[in-house]
């Protein structure tokens, strides 16, 4: 079941997430538009627990099946402690990654089925998804250049090779052309104002639909 008022932002690794969140938080404050922003895997203490055993570099022996259950008990705390309070709230909740991440990095590039890891984090939400997914379309080697660029501690997802992240690309695509009436996709291998402009139009017309 789709929420109103819940948007989520996607992108492979390197799409210039964390910048665009940003920029609509600025965006929120100077239209005292009431909102929380939340990532994922993280939100809460145990989330943030599983997130480090999940993104440590030191785990490459982590089998796919761990992993994404991992990511789904994450996802699973996160949203019964943290996001479903704040639903009667009225706030716009964004969510920096959610279930879509998932059926993509494990269940697409990891080979467990898209399907299979879809309906693993249907269970764990109880089918909770957002109304809108913005996914930040980014070429894998403009992404890996940017994170190496900026100096950011690599992860150990960050480690995988060019071949990774392009399947990381494909399967977001793929998503997107099963998704058209849940998920916008917006070319993040340009500059981020120009990407922010698209990105806040979408927004916009969702919370005034």
């Amino acid at each position: 079941m789709y929420k109103d008022k819940i948007i989520s932002i996607e992108g492979g690794d390197g799409s210039g997430k964390t910048t665009i969140i940003k920029m609509i938080e600025t965006y929120f404050i100077e239209k005292k538009i009431n909102y929380m922003v939340t990532r994922e895997p993280g939100g809460v203490k145990i989330s943030e627990s599983i997130r480090e055993i999940i993104l440590n570099k030191n785990n490459t022996e982590m089998d796919a099946k761990t992993e994404a259950l991992l990511y789904a008990a994450a996802r699973r705390q996160h949203l019964a402690e943290k996001v479903v309070p704040q639903l009667s709230s009225g706030k716009v909740i964004i969510f920096d990654r959610y279930v879509d991440s998932s059926v993509v990095y494990q269940g697409y590039v990891r080979g467990l089925g898209m399907e299979e890891v879809y309906n693993l984090n249907l269970f764990a939400t109880e089918g909770f998804l957002p109304g809108l997914t913005i996914l930040l379309d980014v070429e894998p080697e403009v992404g890996l250049k940017r994170i190496s660029e900026n100096n950011r501690e690599k992860d150990r997802l960050d480690l995988e090779g060019l071949t990774f992240h392009k399947k990381v690309r494909e399967g977001y695509l793929k998503l997107a052309k099963d998704n058209p009436d849940r998920i916008v996709v917006i070319d993040a291998n340009q500059d981020s104002e120009n990407v922010f402009e698209r990105m806040i139009e979408h927004i916009i017309d969702f919370l005034e639909d």
